[in-house]
């Protein structure tokens, strides 16, 4: 790959792209919205310092990508592209993100995914859950860790371009490195894109993350895969909300965080001093309260409120944070009524969504449920209404299907994240329970067109009666 920059300024580069787009400058300003006066002082020196979304604009209009767009971008602060990437994998490596706070809970999950970003024969990784369960956040934490530990680079790039750097922020180099990386992802991986990645990686040892892989355009997999078989030393961290079929790397579903007292079955009398009974989850939420409510104390009481009220929003922690902000207008107490009754009012937060602001938690977790294939919303409908915990054998006897089938079903369903897995009896088979969030998600929903297979003489399908927990 050539990455070298002209040595020509922003004006020259500008005026050559306009050119080889074929337009002239009231058609680009037509087209892009930038007025044509600003374009020939930009072309003509007057203007050194353009605002990003101006350089974003014009270089969409013209239909700049690779290194072309990176060029322009850097050209901004007199920088080339050459000089970029040496600089970043030179003496300054590329790193993560820093995190706005520590990390709560996690421990055995970041300890996992450390050890198989630490694995030599491990490349490509998926974490896979629920949205708002927290799949960005652990992934920031183990690319931080990876940074510290092999000394080399971590391209983030954030699939959603909602993620991107705010447009008053300074042009850095790493951001346009990436931005650069993830035009080239937008191709789809297709073409010569993945062959510009690799020879920009080569040999050097780097970790790519692809942060809300949902995002990323149709076709990605291929590419991703050949990009790894051409640079040996690449490792790929993939964050998702579907397990991804296409991609043969090592997958790591993620669970809400864990609840005192059993899912299903939430503290009612504590029977141990409040701070031997809080969990993870519970431990986040007294965070929101100490410093929206600095007035209440961390007693019994309100630990146990707060328990429940985790209990009802099954640990999530952005629910969690949501519902927190309500407590400047509600009590504990008031919040946990709420929540039992109608959880899905308080889980986008108090504050209304500002323009260009990502989907609210309430309509991801709506599509998660909504995008289930036939067979798959059949079976979360049945079990839904299910306060208690049962096995597959169970929902396979009162479904009327083969176990084989129910069991390769709810695997789906927990790998998706909708399915909380629970303590099993010792010997005993494996026993789960729906999300509350989910299941008033799956109760809302239309019953889907076609009912799931059933072998032959098969009963038709049925909602799993109570005998049918385990």
């Amino acid at each position: 790959m050539n990455v070298q920059a002209p040595s020509a300024g922003l004006g020259t580069l500008l005026r050559s792209a306009r050119l080889r787009a074929g337009l002239t400058q009231q058609q680009l300003a037509g087209l892009s919205t930038i007025s044509v006066r600003a374009i020939r002082d930009l072309e003509q020196g007057r203007v050194q310092h353009p605002r990003k979304d101006t350089i974003r604009l014009l270089a969409d209009t013209m239909r700049l990508s690779g290194t072309r767009r990176a060029t322009l971008q850097l050209a901004v602060e007199n920088a080339s592209v050459a000089g970029t990437l040496g600089d970043l994998y030179g003496v300054e490596l590329a790193p993560p993100p820093a995190p706005l706070r520590p990390l709560t809970g996690r421990v055995a999950e970041l300890r996992a995914l450390t050890g198989l970003l630490g694995a030599e024969h491990e490349r490509l990784l998926t974490v896979v859950g629920l949205p708002g369960v927290g799949k960005s956040r652990l992934a920031q934490e183990a690319a931080l860790c990876f940074h510290a530990r092999a000394k080399a680079p971590v391209l983030w790039v954030a699939m959603d371009r909602g993620a991107e750097e705010p447009s008053g922020m300074p042009q850095r180099p790493q951001s346009a490195l990436v931005g650069w990386v993830r035009s080239l992802l937008a191709q789809g991986g297709n073409g010569g894109a993945m062959d510009e990645l690799a020879g920009l990686v080569r040999d050097k040892p780097t970790l790519l993350v692809l942060d809300g892989y949902d995002a990323a355009p149709g076709g990605l997999g291929p590419g991703l895969l050949a990009l790894l078989h051409s640079c040996e030393r690449l490792k790929v961290l993939i964050t998702s909300r579907r397990p991804e079929r296409t991609l043969d790397g090592r997958l790591m579903p993620l669970a809400p965080l864990p609840l005192p007292g059993g899912p299903c079955h939430p503290v009612r009398r504590p029977a141990a001093p409040a701070a031997e009974q809080a969990g993870s989850a519970v431990e986040l939420m007294l965070s929101y309260v100490s410093h929206l409510r600095p007035d209440l104390l961390p007693t019994e009481s309100v630990v146990t409120t707060v328990a429940r009220i985790c209990h009802a929003l099954d640990g999530l922690p952005q629910a969690l944070e949501a519902a927190g902000s309500w407590l400047l207008l509600y009590s504990p107490e008031q919040l946990l009524e709420i929540v039992r009754s109608t959880p899905l009012a308080l889980i986008d937060g108090a504050a209304p969504p500002l323009p260009g602001d990502s989907p609210q938690l309430s309509g991801l977790l709506a599509d998660t449920v909504r995008e289930l294939g036939p067979r798959l919303a059949a079976l979360l409908r049945a079990v839904a209404p299910l306060t208690g915990p049962w096995t597959v054998e169970a929902a396979a006897r009162a479904l009327g299907i083969p176990p084989a089938v129910a069991a390769r079903d709810v695997h789906a369903l927990v790998l998706h994240g909708l399915l909380r897995q629970l303590p099993a009896a010792a010997g005993g088979p494996a026993r789960f329970g729906v999300l509350n969030l989910v299941r008033r998600l799956s109760l809302a929903q239309p019953p889907a067109p076609c009912a799931p297979a059933t072998p032959p003489g098969a009963a038709g399908q049925a909602p799993v009666p109570a005998a049918a927990v385990a």
